[in-house]
């Protein structure tokens, strides 16, 4: 089996006050390296909302047992960024990419706020390049396409 493969994760969810600190940089370190670095956006990744959510984390152990972060989401409570819960900051390895976790991270993160919160419509913004992966997720485009940070996004919604 691939050492990539998603199947091997470990799952955890946790609030911002339970990460530990060594948790909470490789979240950071993540999105930072995609969002800010990758593609090269300069915007305030830390918008005062994370300590209000709960944060998914898809860790694998490195050669010493160590967990390594590989997937990354951060699920918002309803009221908090739109009126219905929604899942932001999805973020995966740039090496695993091509592994099927992004899709893996998604399916985890709709069954958690589903458990955290019930059954309940779910509204992102996405990058609207990647409106095609969230379809496969059961969203739908709700939105005109806008700028945000200079890239493209729209809203999605999964009823």
């Amino acid at each position: 089996m691939n050492p990539a493969d998603p199947v091997r994760l470990r799952w955890r969810c946790l609030p911002f006050a339970a990460m530990q600190a060594d948790t909470l940089y490789q979240v950071l370190r993540l999105r930072s390296e995609v969002f800010v670095v990758e593609q090269r956006c300069v915007f305030q990744d830390m918008d005062g909302a994370d300590a209000d959510c709960m944060h998914l984390m898809g860790e694998q152990a490195d050669s010493s047992g160590r967990p390594v972060l590989r997937a990354y989401a951060r699920l918002v409570p309803a009221g908090l960024k739109f009126t219905e819960a929604s899942i932001g900051r999805v973020v995966s390895d740039p090496a695993l990419r091509g592994t099927g976790l992004g899709h893996a991270l998604m399916a985890q993160a709709l069954q958690m706020l589903q458990s955290l919160w019930g059954l309940q419509p779910v509204r992102i913004g996405a990058q609207a390049h990647l409106q095609g992966f969230y379809r496969r997720h059961g969203f739908e485009t709700a939105s005109p396409v806008y700028d945000e940070d200079g890239i493209d996004h729209v809203e999605m919604l999964r009823p």
